[in-house]
């Protein structure tokens, strides 16, 4: 949105605002500054024949466009039975089959998209040049239409290579794989499919394929070179995660040697010059989007809790404004749950003479596919014959900032925040905070509203803090991020020289160098920097280094089908479920999986219980398990054991359950992966202190465990009020030597009462060896 507005100005309806917004939002004024939005005035002032000539204009443009490049394919008149029954009877280039009525029908929305009339440009350009960077304002349709576009292009060459589309998130790879699949009238998972982790819905004949940026670098770990596909697709460039700025650089280093390979950058923003800059000034072709003027709305003082002002905000449009569906922007899964919850059952005791229905759908990451569909449902019906339209409220994470399209919003909601990584390299901490969002994403969102009709935006925070407070564009992920994954990625790639690597934006180099550290304490890289053998094992896993190297090192203590299921728990939402209302039966329904030795444990009790119940749901329900999380641990679970077993590393266990050693084997391997992240009970204060960075920490309170145990490993470090780590397993101090010598070596340990037990540790350790030396001498002697 932001290319088309830039030079349009705010004029909020003051007739309009005064006779709606009579408390939060009533000192609203005329903004003349802000490059959001037009004033819906001129809109109610022209003629209804010039609000529809924009789309007019695009029709006319897009049809000329498209009859030149699919000749074979006509735009169909519904009341001309026999040019539609002529149309059927055309045949799908990719199927080999006649086209369905379905697809006429859908691809007559699909030309009134403004990309439609920039396609014949892009082939033509991307003929000329290797790579070339599409700036596309939010709804002009690049996302669906440019990808098929060349999928449909590349067809007149006998090339077997595939076209790929990279998303930042796996909700998007999969609805946006869906809808193409529709749109090319083919099944998905066949001639269009995607790929996320830990689940790949492709087969032999994919000619398009949908993936998240992580999923194509490790495809280039397999296919240095990315020879299966002919054109790489990198789209939503704008949200600068962390695997699209490595792709970035790695595609640079490519595409010299791939000189058929062709790569598009696709963009919401105007930061694109960034992009053709970084390319050796790659052409640019701006693809406008088709927006509607946005009233925006900004609260008079700052929100104290923005949670419950988002709540609040909804209901009053609901009440006030006219029909039109709502987009609220909130964090994450627990405040969208709180939300649909609570909105829900407010909107369901209004009076239904007065008010519509409100149909409430959550949209987040974990959410199953089938639920991230309904976001596209249309509005309810009116409850009564007559009576009052309905309307829906899509509550959504930042998602649906550009990600995903939803047709019918006409008013968002945006609290302005999000969830975002924070790295503290000194004391090796990454946390997902809640931090203000950017200006650019603000307006992304504003935009969201403007898509079929003018549209309102609710800001809820001060106008003040959008200009002083807010930063003009979202930090690169790459810049505040954990970087050990990233480093074992390159150096699998065969990339040594990390100092000199073209990153667009270079991580600060102690970063870098605590990302090396980590990997040399877990044996992934040697004293050199070399990947060794178990590190090349553990870049072909598709989890972090630390689980990684845990899964390694299962076998050797004879447990890897174990290991492999807490890192499938681990991996997916979480699986144990407390609802507010019912906390005391759930909490005692979690105490009957409860280990004494800890969370990994328990963890690993629920999935057994699962499968020993054959995964029914309604077991699931009654001992408050979340049916879909468990599901999708026994995937993620049969994933991982064949990528053990592709690399050859064991996937039977050979202890079993009545052995002593079974559940003390468990632990071990847990700490050959998660040694670094361990906290020793200080005796006098009886409170936590992780080792060597000496944070003061304390067991979160869903641990199970029912004492404090001398030492802890912890799975996450949680920043709230407090400083908490999650996911704690009971171990034993003398482990932690024997696993990881180089990194308990007292000279290089801080001093403190840690290093003073561990001193303890050693001497103990040395006496009894001595011991047993001794016991040993007179067998030895005899035999």
């Amino acid at each position: 949105m932001e290319a088309s507005t830039r030079k349009r100005r705010i004029v909020v309806d003051e007739n309009g605002t005064k006779k709606r917004r009579k408390s939060r939002f009533s000192d609203v004024k005329p903004k003349d500054g802000d490059a959001d939005v037009e004033s819906t005035k001129k809109y109610q002032e022209s003629p209804k024949s010039e609000l529809k000539s924009p789309d007019k204009s695009v029709q006319g443009e897009t049809t000329k466009r498209r009859k030149s490049r699919f000749s074979e394919v006509k735009p169909v008149d519904e009341s001309d039975t026999a040019a539609e029954t002529k149309a059927v009877s055309q045949i799908n280039p990719l199927t080999r089959l006649p086209y369905s009525t379905q697809y006429y029908k859908i691809q007559k929305q699909r030309l009134l998209l403004p990309v439609c009339s920039f396609l014949e440009q892009v082939g033509s350009t991307l003929i000329k040049n290797q790579v070339i960077v599409i700036e596309g304002e939010t709804g002009s349709g690049k996302t669906t239409q440019i990808p098929q576009f060349l999928a449909l292009q590349a067809l007149s060459t006998p090339s077997s290579q595939m076209i790929a589309c990279t998303q930042p998130r796996r909700v998007a790879a999969m609805s946006i794989a869906k809808r193409v699949a529709e749109e090319m009238d083919v099944k998905l998972g066949e001639e269009v499919g995607y790929t996320i982790r830990f689940e790949d819905v492709t087969s032999n004949k994919t000619k398009l394929r949908f993936l998240t940026d992580g999923m194509l670098l490790q495809h280039a770990m397999v296919d240095p070179t990315l020879s299966n596909y002919s054109v790489i697709v990198l789209d939503e460039a704008h949200e600068r995660t962390l695997s699209t700025d490595i792709l970035f650089g790695l595609l640079k280093e490519i595409l010299p040697k791939r000189k058929d390979l062709k790569l598009v950058i696709m963009s919401a923003t105007l930061d694109a010059q960034k992009f053709q800059s970084y390319f050796e000034d790659a052409p640019l072709i701006c693809v406008p989007g088709r927006t509607f003027p946005v009233e925006i709305f900004f609260t008079p003082e700052p929100e104290r809790d923005y949670v419950d002002a988002a709540i609040r905000t909804a209901l009053q449009v609901h009440i006030c404004e006219e029909e039109g569906d709502i987009l609220l922007f909130l964090t994450g899964q627990e405040e969208i749950e709180k939300a649909t919850r609570q909105i829900q059952a407010q909107a369901d005791a209004l009076d239904i003479t007065k008010h519509g229905p409100l149909a409430v759908y959550p949209l987040y990451s974990s959410l199953p596919p089938r639920q991230q569909q309904l976001i596209f449902s249309e509005p309810p019906a009116p409850r009564v014959p007559g009576g009052p339209k309905g309307r829906k409220i899509v509550i959504s994470t930042n998602i649906a900032e550009t990600s995903l399209t939803i047709d019918g919003i006409v008013y968002v909601i945006d609290p302005g925040f999000s969830k975002q990584k924070v790295y503290n390299p000194r004391v090796r901490m990454e946390s997902l905070l809640v931090s203000p969002i950017s200006q650019a994403s603000a307006k992304q969102r504003a935009g969201r509203a403007g898509r079929t009709r003018p549209g309102k935006c609710f800001r809820l925070y001060t106008e003040e803090s959008f200009k002083n407070d807010l930063e003009e564009q979202t930090y690169p992920e790459i810049l505040r991020s954990e970087m050990s994954g990233v480093v074992l990625t390159l150096k699998q790639l065969g990339i040594d020289d990390l100092v000199h690597f073209d990153f667009m934006d270079p991580p600060a180099p102690e970063t870098l160098m605590r990302a090396l550290e980590m990997l040399n304490y877990l044996g992934a890289l040697d004293d050199e920097g070399e990947l060794t053998k178990l590190g090349r094992q553990m870049a072909m896993l598709p989890i972090e280094p630390q689980m990684a190297k845990m899964l390694v090192a299962s076998g050797m203590y004879q447990v890897p089908k174990e290991v492999a299921t807490i890192v499938a728990m681990l991996s997916v939402p979480e699986p144990f479920i407390r609802p507010k209302n019912d906390t005391k039966a759930a909490d005692e329904a979690k105490s009957n999986f409860a280990h004494v030795d800890g969370d990994h444990l328990t963890l690993l009790n629920a999935f057994y219980a699962f499968k020993l119940h054959e995964e029914d749901a309604t077991w699931c329900y009654n001992n408050y398990l979340n049916h879909r999380s468990l599901i999708a641990a026994n995937n993620v679970r049969e994933q991982l054991l064949r990528s053990m077993r592709r690399l050859q590393l064991p996937t039977e266990s050979t202890l079993d359950l009545e052995s002593p050693l079974y559940y003390k084997n468990i632990r071990k391997a847990l700490v050959a992966g998660f040694f670094m992240q361990v906290a020793f009970l200080q005796p006098v204060e009886n409170t936590y202190e992780t080792v060597k960075d000496k944070q003061k920490v304390a067991l979160h309170p869903s641990t199970v465990l029912d004492d404090k145990p001398q030492w802890v490993l912890y799975n996450e470090f949680v920043l709230t009020s407090r400083n908490y780590i999650r996911v704690n397993t009971r171990i034993q101090g003398e482990w932690l030597v024997e696993t990881a010598p180089h990194y308990y070596d007292l000279h290089n340990f801080p001093a403190g009462k840690t290093k003073d037990e561990l001193e303890t540790l050693y001497r103990r350790m040395a006496h009894t060896r001595k011991v047993t030396a001794k016991v040993n001498l007179p067998e030895a002697a005899a035999a």
